[in-house]
């Protein structure tokens, strides 16, 4: 990497309100810790009651509320492990500090309760099997069809029509006859910006002509992009987001993300899953020597982000691995590590980046389509209690919505009733399947729109999904020649005069 790629920010670089990270409570953080360790062996000792009391008072938290939290954690832990946990007092003082004892279920031992438990354990796996086969299929076919965007094959596009050759590029990114078309407009209306980035697309795809090319290399800068001002949070939803993103969605995710986030690390914890980060590898980005660390530090400044905890992990073999934590952190690997140019640093940290905002965090936290799925519903049964669910939904969504509602607050809980309303307003539709592939293009967008290179893009997205590359590429096709993307470059000033 030459010396030209300093993560730096112009003097006069706006860096506006900070606003899109997931927000944490940080001392219900730290008894949440202390509380997973306790219950670990599934017993809550007199002792151990008086030491959460006495973290609790030295840390001056709401006892009401951590009993919240505990219940929360013990909802979570009983249907996971298909225990109850019963309240033990020793005498009628004890009840400020009550000891909890988990009990197993009694196992049955009558020949029709064990055969019904035999029929359940065979549609249990029968249901899993058939989860899978519909993961798999949904993977593959798509169950929503829109032509409004192809044009009828008998009539020509008007070459000086720019609404008409961008909804063809929407429909086919690489057609180079509009693409042609597309940059001749911007020519004539003198769109220098307009023109280069159209410019890009032809170049990428090695279908530029001598013109084109030369005005491409004239304005392509080879340090990193310098922008004026950070990216507004209106910026973000209205030019940033991919269309298929529905806001709303992250919304109601955003509500419950720290309530599942805690009772996700608890579950992992005591699985001994949960991932150990060193210490010792944890970097200061005002200090930091290694530039995939700086650049993460300069690409949450232009988002209007805090950098997450950083860790310097050359032993992963990946780029940047999301780290479910108390807060999340980033590990970044040997193939970030080393080897990577500017542009592409730009890309990774943008892209992964998107993942740590609040309405986006769910994604990389569940990826699995149908948990979101669950997740959802619960967080909509909170809003409305009422909501008609079939009983398989039921066994699936009550128990989420009993282990995340105590940990909310009063004003969250009516977030989630009026987004209840908006969703039913809004049709009561929606597609998380579509809504968690839209989450993805939108990091993409975000580290193209760091690294200013499609090249650096398709030299990422080749080292982590190899297989995805050309879909993905696509879309940041469609991208470049979009209304939304020229419009977010000058109101964070780097398009090209």
């Amino acid at each position: 990497m030459s010396d030209s790629q300093d993560f730096q920010h112009e003097a006069s670089f706006e860096r506006g309100e900070v606003s899109g990270n997931l927000r944490l409570g940080k001392l219900e953080m730290m008894y949440e810790e202390l509380f997973a360790e306790v219950i670990e062996d599934g017993i809550i000792t007199q002792e151990e009651r008086n030491q959460l009391d006495k973290m609790a008072d030295s840390l001056g938290l709401d006892k009401a509320r951590l009993r919240r939290l505990e219940q929360a954690l013990q909802a979570a832990y009983e249907a996971r492990h298909q225990v109850v946990i019963k309240e033990m007092y020793e005498s009628e003082e004890d009840k400020e500090g009550p000891r909890a004892s988990l009990q197993p279920l009694e196992p049955v031992t009558d020949q029709r309760s064990m055969a019904l438990q035999r029929r359940i354990s065979f549609l249990e796996k029968r249901i899993a099997e058939l989860e899978q086969d519909l993961e798999e299929a949904r993977s593959h076919i798509s169950v929503e069809v829109d032509l409004s965007d192809v044009a009828p094959a008998a009539k020509a596009v008007p070459e000086d029509d720019p609404i008409e050759l961008q909804r063809n590029l929407r429909h086919d990114p690489r057609d180079e006859g509009s693409l042609h078309a597309l940059y001749r407009v911007y020519e004539r209306a003198k769109d220098t910006d307009r023109q280069w980035c159209i410019a890009q697309a032809l170049v990428y795809l090695n279908a530029a002509n001598e013109h084109e090319r030369q005005v491409f290399t004239q304005h392509r800068e080879t340090a990193l992009i310098r922008p004026k001002a950070a990216v507004s949070p209106d910026a973000w939803s209205k030019l940033l987001l991919h269309p298929d993103e529905e806001p709303l969605v992250g919304e109601i995710f955003a509500v419950v993300t720290p309530a599942v986030l805690i009772g996700r690390l608890s579950a992992m914890r005591r699985d001994k899953q949960l991932p150990r980060l060193d210490p010792a590898r944890k970097q200061d980005p005002a200090t930091a020597t290694i530039q995939a660390v700086r650049c993460f530090a300069w690409a949450a400044a232009l988002l209007g982000m805090n950098a997450p905890p950083l860790y310097a992990d050359p032993e992963f073999e990946g780029t940047v691995d999301f780290v479910p934590a108390m807060p999340p952190a980033a590990r970044i690997g040997q193939k970030a590590l080393s080897g990577r140019s500017g542009a592409e640093l730009a890309f990774l940290a943008g892209k992964h980046l998107t993942t740590h905002r609040e309405q986006e965090f769910m994604r990389a936290l569940i990826p699995n389509v149908a948990d979101l799925e669950d997740i959802f519903l619960a967080a909509l049964s909170i809003g409305n209690p009422g909501i008609p669910l079939n009983e398989r939904a039921k066994q699936m969504v009550v128990p989420i919505a009993k282990a995340i509602e105590p940990i909310l607050e009063p004003i969250a809980i009516d977030r989630l009733r009026g987004h209840f309303l908006r969703f039913v307003e809004e049709g009561g539709r929606t597609n998380l399947q579509r809504w968690a592939a839209a989450v993805d293009k939108t990091a993409g967008r975000t580290g193209l729109l760091l690294s200013n290179d499609l090249r650096a893009a398709h030299g990422i997205f080749e080292l982590e999904d190899k297989a995805h590359v050309t879909e993905k590429m696509d879309d940041l096709l469609s991208f470049v020649t979009s209304d939304r993307y020229a419009k977010l470059r000058k109101q964070i000033g780097i398009a090209v005069s």
